[in-house]
């Protein structure tokens, strides 16, 4: 795991010396994904520079060092990332004639560029990857990245100069960096809580697409082509479905996910696992010792609040396994620390508040392990969100619902405030009970006459009209409102699938499994999101995922082998904290310069009027806006640390 960056500046003619200072400087800015080592590599003549900044996981001798050339001369590589396969394919090459120096997975992708080309080689490859590589040969740079979107790559053209990073913070740091908010992807952040991909917070700047290759020539567009897509995997799943009995499927899921958790387990330095007791990461912990004659290592996080404690649930699963456990309970005033880092972190705006747990759990688990393999994904696979089902209900309601009744019931819904649902909600039973049970009432109103398209998009919002509070900003077009999706995933619970894994999972769960990681110099690998198993995912018939309002069955199947279902059956919790209650104690005047209304007319992007009145009523009790308050807090400190 890596932080690179670089640039192809064909007309600057500058020295050699210059242009190695400025991609050294490019690659101080993300220090933190590679503390190990730094290099470049500079061809003046071509006008091209790959810089590297190492974090140390395979083939830990100087043999591993990048930027690093192909054997032949033509290629110089510069990733970010893991090839999990590279045993398989170093063996193939050297069938082939291919001799190596060391044993990086580096050196084997260089040969498997040689011998196949690049846009072959890389269909070959399997794991997560930001790869920069130059063909000295054909004068091209090539960007690409991994099928999912697991590691991050951003990309900008200013003039005739291609920069590109690991970060952000990278691309500012060349002296041809110029870029201006960009007021529809501030929109839409006010909506999702994170910028969508392919743009970012920046007008011109992009993140580069995953399953994408890049091309740049001198003087020449920057040429964008996919090398997979989930489109092309979720047709041919469900035109070929899995056709075996829901053993042989359990069978082939475990073997799968067996195998995944196997190649994520290569490394030269320790090795553990994030545990919070429920199906994917209990998963993930199991086919880990399953595999393993000693002990593995397991690390969660409690908190003392209990509606967001998991730790003994954790501690359960681990000691069932046998693994090595090892739990931290956070104290409020560690979490609140956190906080001024996070624009730091995230060199654009993010908000997902589970944020601050996720870097918790990295932070403690850096100071035992250099990997950790990670449970994300199960959900977007294996259709594991309480939303789906939501979903999935309000179709088949609104399908013999006349729209009169409809507007009736959204009427009566209105007629009490959400407090005053919460406190009739108080009645039912607490592992019953929804949180802001208020809330989603009036989000199911705000629907009852839409279909689950609409209702997705307004329960994954937490500003359902943004163009109210972003001044001038009329939102892009997501794919949350392509209505095209439908004629390619008709079951209902798979389309939020696919609109989930091709936009939150790349854009908010892995985004912050990435920067709270490697904030900490911590490789997170996520076995769950192996393209094969993404792919057998898509060839199971619905009901092997959801079965009534229950998601995973298979994956839940398969836990079953391993972990008695008492020990992980129970209902989600996220990964949260309480960020209601500290925006009205602890973090209240951090909250109210950030949130003054002098301050937001003066900057010019939000409008103050429903931001104030929002702010109010959380400090007055009568409704939680901790959401949409943490969206609009979170740009503030962005804009705060990058464009003071």
């Amino acid at each position: 795991m890596c932080g690179i960056a670089g640039y192809l500046d064909v007309g600057a003619h500058a020295p050699a010396e210059e242009m190695a200072r400025r991609v050294r400087a490019m690659c101080d800015t993300v220090a933190n994904r590679g503390p190990d080592d730094a290099d470049e590599w500079v061809d003046a003549a071509s006008g091209i520079a790959l810089g590297h900044r190492r974090l140390a996981i395979i083939d830990l001798s100087p043999l591993g060092r990048q930027p690093m050339r192909s054997a032949d001369g033509r290629y110089v590589i510069t990733y970010n990332g893991e090839v999990y396969n590279f045993g398989e394919l170093r063996a193939e090459l050297e069938a082939l004639g291919h001799r190596f120096r060391g044993g990086s997975d580096t050196e084997v992708m260089l040969a498997a560029m040689v011998q196949w080309g690049p846009q072959r080689a890389v269909t070959r490859f399997a794991g997560m990857f930001a790869i920069a590589l130059w063909d000295a040969e054909a004068r091209v740079l090539r960007l690409v990245r991994d099928r999912i979107g697991v590691k991050p790559l951003y990309w900008c053209r200013r003039g005739g100069v291609v920069l590109f990073g690991s970060g952000l913070k990278a691309l500012m740091a060349h002296p041809a960096w110029r870029a201006e908010i960009d007021i529809e992807s501030a929109a839409a952040f006010a909506r999702y809580s994170y910028v969508p991909g392919p743009a970012t917070i920046f007008g011109d700047v992009h993140k580069l697409a995953p399953g994408t290759i890049l091309t740049a020539r001198a003087g020449a567009v920057p040429v964008l082509r996919p090398y997979w897509t989930l489109e092309a995997i979720a047709a041919a799943g469900q035109a070929e479905r899995f056709a075996g009995s829901e053993s042989e499927a359990v069978d082939r899921l475990d073997a799968l996910l067996g195998d995944a958790v196997r190649r994520r387990m290569v490394a030269d330095v320790p090795l553990g696992a994030f545990l919070s007791g429920g199906i994917d990461s209990s998963t993930v912990v199991a086919l880990m010792q399953a595999q393993n004659p000693r002990p593995v290592r397991s690390f969660s996080i409690g908190f003392f609040e209990p509606g967001f404690n998991e730790a003994d649930h954790a501690k359960a699963v681990a000691a069932h396994l046998g693994t090595d456990h090892t739990e931290l309970y956070v104290s409020p005033d560690h979490a609140l620390a956190v906080i001024p880092r996070l624009a730091e972190m995230y060199d654009e705006p993010f908000a997902d508040a589970s944020q601050i747990p996720t870097y918790l759990v990295a932070e403690m688990t850096r100071r035992h392990v250099t990997v950790a393999l990670s449970g994300d994904g199960g959900d977007e696979l294996f259709a594991g969100y309480t939303r789906y089902f939501q979903a999935r209900a309000l179709v088949q309601a609104l399908e013999h619902l006349p729209a009169a009744a409809g507007n009736l019931m959204a009427a009566a819904i209105r007629a009490l405030p959400p407090g005053g649902w919460s406190s009739l909600g108080g009645a039912i039973p607490d592992r019953w009970r929804p949180p802001q049970l208020g809330d989603k009432l009036y989000k199911l109103a705000a629907v009852l006459k839409g279909d689950s398209d609409d209702f997705y998009r307004l329960v994954i919002s937490h500003w359902p009209e943004p163009e109210k509070i972003v001044r001038g900003g009329v939102e892009p077009k997501t794919p949350s409102g392509d209505r095209a999706l439908e004629a390619l995933v008709r079951d209902p619970v798979e389309r939020l699938q696919y609109l989930d894994t091709i936009t939150y999972l790349p854009d908010d769960i892995l985004t912050k499994l990435d920067r709270a990681s490697m904030a900490v110099s911590l490789e997170a690998r996520v076995p769950l999101l192996d393209h094969r198993v993404v792919a057998f995912s898509w060839s199971l018939p619905p009901q092997f995922k959801a079965r009534g309002n229950s998601g995973k069955y298979l994956l839940r199947r398969v836990l079953d082998r391993y972990v008695p279902r008492t020990l992980v059956e129970r209902p989600k919790m996220g990964f949260g904290v309480p960020i209601d209650a500290w925006l009205r104690g602890p973090l209240r005047d951090w909250a109210e310069t950030l949130l003054g209304e002098a301050r937001l007319a003066r900057e010019g992007i939000f409008d103050p009027a429903p931001i104030r009145e929002k702010w109010g009523e959380h400090l007055g009790g009568t409704r939680n806006w901790q959401y949409a308050l943490w969206n609009v807090l979170m740009f503030q400190a962005w804009k705060e640390r990058w464009l003071p």
